[in-house]
């Protein structure tokens, strides 16, 4: 994965991360406010309706006022809102957060605003409930003890339970404080239940309808998991939309090329996830218009240079006819056979060249001599240009280095196509230079000839290259010799490169591969 397009998503994913968590922190502030202000409203309402209702609150439960802040006034003497006053003048029940606690509003009977303050509302308004509730029942008589009970409990919305046997008693931790103060506020279970002791003894427990206010309620949770992964999915589309794009120009130049424009590429641009994608089909495609171009090339010159031997061949068939004598017609048919060698020949180099341009041959790389490859192709080329002078030049350190992995046979097509190309146009010596380190060899043939003009030097190695007649059957070749031997050297991860010879004057030809095969990765 390109570095700079991980950077880019890792830079994306983080900022949306971000974004995700102040958007999910804002709306679970919000949604909470809004929640938290109807949760206590509606928590407190009955509480607040049953004390409007009476005709005097402050002076029937006076205790409120030291426990709770329990004020009772005009709306001009509390410091409130335009919307609260509004609201109290519906006679919604109000409730104010401030630093304190909460402050719990509501209309009187005379119009007064009756104030409650709770610091913990859900502890506070249950003990205050049930030391209404116990208030009223200390009141009544036994006989009208349960309708004033139900009465109770049906207006303030409490849950009421004798406590009968021992085994329905909370620990004794909250005994001994129904002992000391008459009442004990605990939980059981997540649930605010009040333990109060009536004047007679009796034991009442007081549960609340709905336990203390949640913000991590399911609708809550919901919903953020909902725009994360809302957040997420869009993030997706954004990613998975732009590699689709990306995608679809592979799409389209594979497409253009089925068609026949072979220099179409992809330009995906850098640090994409299709940035690999891109540049080995770029590749692909131009090793394709490679190959498509060399076939034509190939087309067009083996049509040319099987012409000369065919019409050769032909025109020797039609003198036969006209000989006079066996040894004229020895000599037809000597040059006819000579015809047919010289298209064995080319046929072999054209499939050759063919095999090592359009994927190269199954190489199998061995250890081999690459110094007695060297002498074995000077000996071979001497014994047939014995004109020539062709020597073979080793230092001492190459010895000791001679092996190399190599495809003995290859090699040796390489070297031999180069000497002989020497050979044809030297003017009396070869000389081949082989140097190998622990890294590289490398491989020179020079010659005394002319040379090859500079401005010419990549063009030689092109296939069916004509730089003067070495096509003619004087100099002799096909102009694939060449070409064979740069595509042996790409195989062996080389390189073949022409220059001109310090010491003959003539032109050098190089070959450079490593000495030692590529290691294979572990699987």
């Amino acid at each position: 994965m390109p570095l700079k397009f991980f950077l880019n998503l890792y830079a994306r994913l983080a900022g949306l991360t971000a974004l995700v968590i102040l958007l999910c922190i804002a709306l679970f502030l919000g949604i909470n406010s809004v929640r938290s202000q109807f949760w206590h409203e509606r928590f407190s309402e009955p509480l607040m309706r049953w004390l409007a209702s009476s005709p005097a609150p402050g002076h029937q439960y006076p205790w409120l006022d030291s426990l709770n802040d329990f004020q009772v006034g005009g709306a001009g003497e509390l410091s409130l809102t335009p919307v609260i006053r509004e609201r109290l003048g519906y006679g919604q029940v109000v409730a104010i957060e401030d630093g304190l606690g909460y402050r719990f509003l509501v209309t009187g009977l005379n119009g007064e605003v009756i104030q409650f303050r709770a610091s913990e509302p859900y502890r506070d308004i249950a003990l205050a409930s049930a030391q209404v509730l116990r208030m009223h029942l200390d009141a009544a008589s036994p006989e009208g003890r349960d309708e004033v009970l139900e009465r109770l409990t049906d207006a303030l919305k409490i849950g009421v339970l004798r406590v009968q046997g021992p085994e329905a008693l909370p620990g004794d931790e909250v005994l001994e404080r129904v002992y000391n103060q008459g009442f004990a506020f605990y939980r059981d279970n997540g649930e605010g239940l009040v333990l109060m002791q009536l004047a007679d003894g009796e034991l009442i427990e007081v549960s609340m309808p709905d336990g203390a206010f949640n913000p991590w309620a399911w609708p809550v949770t919901l919903l953020l998991l909902l725009v994360s992964g809302s957040a997420l999915a869009l993030w997706l589309i954004f990613v998975l939309r732009a590699l689709d794009s990306n995608l679809r120009k592979v799409e389209s130049v594979a497409v253009r090329i089925a068609r026949g424009e072979m220099s179409a590429r992809v330009d995906a641009g850098e640090g994409t996830v299709v940035s690999r994608l891109a540049a080995a089909f770029n590749g692909m495609a131009e090793h394709i218009q490679r190959l498509v171009d060399v076939q034509r090339e190939m087309i067009h010159a083996v049509s040319h240079e099987l012409r000369t031997p065919v019409a050769r061949i032909r025109f020797g068939v039609q003198m036969i006819e006209d000989c006079q004598g066996q040894e004229a017609l020895q000599k037809q048919l000597d040059g006819i056979d000579g015809d047919i060698q010289e298209l064995d020949e080319l046929i072999d180099e054209i499939l050759t060249y063919a095999r090592l341009e359009q994927g190269g041959p199954v190489f199998k790389l061995e250890e081999a001599s690459v110094t007695e490859i060297v002498r074995q192709v000077v000996a071979e080329q001497q014994r047939t240009r014995p004109a020539l002078s062709i020597e073979s030049e080793i230092d001492e350190s190459t010895e000791h280095l001679a092996t190399a992995d190599v495809e003995p046979r290859y090699i040796h097509r390489a070297i031999q196509n180069l000497v002989g190309n020497a050979g044809r146009y030297a003017a009396g010596r070869v000389l081949v230079r082989c140097h190998i380190d622990e890294d590289h060899c490398r491989v020179d043939v020079e010659d005394d000839g002319p040379g090859i003009p500079e401005e010419e030097w990549e063009k030689v190695f092109t296939a069916f290259a004509r730089l003067d007649d070495s096509r003619t059957r004087t100099s002799g070749g096909y102009g694939l010799g060449l070409s064979i031997v740069r595509r042996i050297l790409y195989w062996h991860n080389g390189q073949a490169f022409v220059s001109r010879s310090d010491g003959l004057g003539g032109a050098r030809f190089s070959l450079v591969w490593p000495r030692n095969k590529p290691l294979e990765p572990d699987m």
